[in-house]
């Protein structure tokens, strides 16, 4: 995250809600390849920084969560996050080998990009975007 001022309303950080933070910072590292810092000690709970890039963006952390995960179909509580990447298909290959499942296929948004979304290992739905003017 660069030092400049968000503009009001930007997103600016997320947070992924895990029954074992340390195994969903492993799946998002290993799929993604972001960075982690492990600030745990700061927030008086399992918690743990994650860098995803360079530039426009936003960067999170993998937290504690305080409750059961959600029950598989149950309907989506919270903003769902979507990753940008270079190959849908590179990516889901990579979430599927590290445990996570499609929650919703592969599919065009014609002139725009390929989107899908995915569960990781605790029942969080997570978007992958890849852009393509082609798409359809």
């Amino acid at each position: 995250m660069s030092d400049a001022q968000p503009t009001p309303g930007q997103p600016i950080h997320f947070e992924i809600h895990a029954a074992d933070p340390a195994r969903a910072t492993e799946f998002y590292t290993s799929v993604f390849g972001w960075e982690t810092e492990d600030w745990s000690e700061f927030a008086g709970m399992p918690y743990f920084g994650l860098k995803t890039g360079e530039g426009p963006g936003i960067d999170g952390a993998v937290m504690q969560r305080h409750g059961p995960n959600p029950e598989p179909g149950a309907a989506v509580a919270g903003a769902v996050l979507t990753i940008g990447v270079e190959s849908f298909d590179d990516s889901a290959t990579r979430i599927l080998a590290a445990g996570g499942t499609v929650a919703m296929p592969k599919a065009a948004l014609p002139g725009m990009a390929w989107q899908g979304y995915f569960l990781d290992l605790d029942g969080n739905v997570f978007g992958v975007h890849e852009p393509d003017p082609d798409a359809k």
